[in-house]
């Protein structure tokens, strides 16, 4: 009962980190713009964040067959330990405020997975591991990007030749104001998908946990189709808390380092992202909002010359995402292994 209840606050707090961290990706070119002030825009990302929450229940069906599910089922259930969860927690907690203090925008979401699945290879072998689903979520380390700079790309092209007899200056006000509405549409992308992946590891802690006696009804949990309400609201709330907190660093890279944006720009860029995460949401895929926006960006500054994006930042990027999972997966094999020995 104790590491259930352990579980829980250490999902939340990473889940609040996952905000902070990842607030940069649906705030920063609406910043970087001037269409809001930082505060005003964490406030607006926040809120959004939560909104996702009632677009998931009334609109979405809810989380029984969701991202939530995916996630949990990386690994395999008889496999599934309460030491398992907490480090693997615990070691996305470290790889995320590492990534944050230095300003690299990393995935939490492949960072939580990473985790998951290095905690359980490190207390029950590969064979722990649900080689399929794993498989999926690394394709789109790849696709998420690329559908993001596809969309981007389309996007622009498309509006700057709607709006290739409107005065500059004319359009700059416009967007300013669109990119209100795609900033909350990808904010309502980003709390769709980032709350689910800590759903679904709060949630394959209690179906494996179940059977413990005297288990109160609030902790009892049989299936993803029975999931408690309290999950996903307090989920929904901590990323929204989190975002609220800010995150300046990332978003010094994500505004401008990658390539200069203006209002028009950042508007394409917010919605080929929202786009890109409402497809993940529907393929129940967990994707990284990081990878989703950065490739967004790339592809939306590409439309004027390929010398527009700054690609030496684009490197790092590729690193930081590719080194993620494997990091991280390291670092949960060994908290699993001091858990082990104090615990």
């Amino acid at each position: 009962m104790t590491l259930l209840i352990i579980i829980i606050v250490l999902a939340l707090i990473f889940d609040f980190i996952n905000g902070f961290h990842d607030a940069a990706n649906s705030i920063a070119t609406v910043v970087s713009t001037k269409v809001l002030t930082p505060t005003q825009a964490v406030i607006w990302a926040a809120f959004f964040n939560f909104v996702a929450y009632f677009i998931a229940v009334h609109f979405l069906g809810g989380f029984g067959d969701s991202i939530a599910n995916t996630v949990a089922k990386t690994v395999e259930s008889e496999f599934i330990t309460s030491h398992i969860i907490i480090a693997g927690i615990i070691a996305a907690i470290t790889w995320n405020l590492i990534t944050w203090w230095f300003g690299i925008p990393s995935s939490s979401s492949h960072t939580l997975i990473g985790g998951f699945g290095g905690a359980a290879i490190a207390g029950a072998g590969f064979q722990s591991v649900h080689m399929e689903t794993v498989s999926i979520i690394v394709l789109f380390i790849f696709l998420a990007p690329l559908i993001g700079m596809i969309a981007g790309n389309i996007i622009t092209i498309i509006t700057l030749y709607a709006m290739r007899n409107v005065r500059p200056g004319k359009a700059d006000r416009w967007f300013k104001g669109l990119q209100l509405l795609s900033s909350a549409l990808l904010s309502i992308g980003h709390g769709l998908n980032d709350s689910q992946k800590v759903m679904g590891i709060i949630a394959a802690a209690l179906i494996a946990n179940r059977t413990i006696p005297d288990l109160p009804s609030w902790m009892y949990m049989e299936n993803m189709d029975n999931m408690p309400e309290w999950i996903p609201l307090s989920c929904f709330t901590a990323i929204a808390l989190g975002t609220m907190s800010g995150g300046w660093k990332i978003m010094k890279t994500m505004g401008n380092r990658i390539t200069k944006i203006t209002p028009l720009e950042g508007f394409c860029a917010q919605t080929a992202g929202s786009i890109t995460l409402f497809i993940s949401e529907m393929l129940h895929v967990p994707v990284s909002t990081t990878h989703v926006i950065s490739g967004s960006i790339i592809g939306v500054g590409s439309v004027k010359r390929l010398s527009a994006v700054r690609w030496g930042i684009t490197k790092d990027l590729l690193v930081a995402w590719t080194i993620t999972i494997p990091v991280s997966s390291l670092l949960a094999a060994f908290f699993y292994w001091v858990l082990k020995f104090i615990l």
